[in-house]
């Protein structure tokens, strides 16, 4: 990375602080859009795997990956706060002496609230429209994600987030539109057919299959949540950000 994308991440990081400190409502609502966004990429998703779970699973899954990308495309081209990419470049910036790490607590911390109630709102919409018949579709999953050991969980959320933060910092750096949606695509396309566990995403996930799913525990939910929350930080904001700072060229 050369000086120029450094100065992106820091303005990136100074900007959302900013909003944070003199909007507090603008940005919780950009927080909440984010949740709104996650939780399209959600329902298109499942509901693609469930058209082709009985016939053709395989494709399911393919297709249900590819078409996730809708989320972070829509937060990069509409606007929206992300949790999972603030863990980048809130973490770049306080790396930099941009922002403190109280600010990156700070935007973390609301990002990953408004993140929540989004997803909550938009996912409970999704149930009580009839959820597209997919209670069966989630039921067939859920338990089994739930019961993934802590560690495999923890490192498949590590994975997840550097998978993320890649399409986030191409979404910072690259310039032209149509190169943005291909890198997005390819990154977030890759982490959700690896099987790797997004915190926001299990957000709405949750949601759902809770309110679907006959003995869903909330305890196990609970747990999910703080594991890969916790392995999200670390894949973005120390096995990717720090690395990318360190070797970027300064002035």
């Amino acid at each position: 990375m050369n000086f120029e994308d450094v100065t992106k991440f820091d303005n990136a990081a100074k900007g959302k602080i900013s909003c944070l400190k003199n909007y507090p409502g603008k940005y919780f609502l950009r927080a909440m859009m984010a949740g709104f966004f996650i939780t399209v990429a959600v329902i298109f998703s499942n509901v693609a795997g469930n058209v082709f779970s009985a016939e053709a699973p395989f494709w399911g899954k393919f297709i249900g990956a590819m078409v996730f990308a809708i989320a972070v495309q829509l937060i990069v081209m509409v606007g929206g706060e992300l949790f999972t990419g603030n863990n980048l470049v809130m973490a770049f910036g306080a790396y930099d002496k941009s922002v403190s790490w109280g600010d990156v607590v700070k935007v973390w911390v609301v990002s990953y609230i408004g993140n929540f109630v989004g997803c909550l709102i938009f996912s409970l919409i999704f149930v009580g429209a009839g959820a597209s018949g997919t209670a069966d579709y989630f039921g067939s999953f859920i338990q089994n994600k739930l019961a993934i050991p802590e560690l495999e969980m923890f490192l498949r959320a590590i994975l997840c987030n550097f998978f993320v933060c890649l399409a986030v910092a191409c979404g910072v750096k690259l310039k032209s539109e149509s190169a943005k949606l291909i890198m997005i695509f390819m990154c977030i396309g890759g982490f959700v057919f690896s099987g790797f566990e997004h915190c926001i995403a299990n957000m709405s996930v949750f949601t759902i299959a809770y309110a679907l799913v006959p003995g869903v525990s909330l305890g196990a939910i609970l747990k999910s949540m703080v594991i890969v929350t916790i392995g999200n930080i670390i894949g973005g904001a120390v096995v990717l950000a720090l690395p990318l700072r360190k070797m970027s060229m300064d002035k």
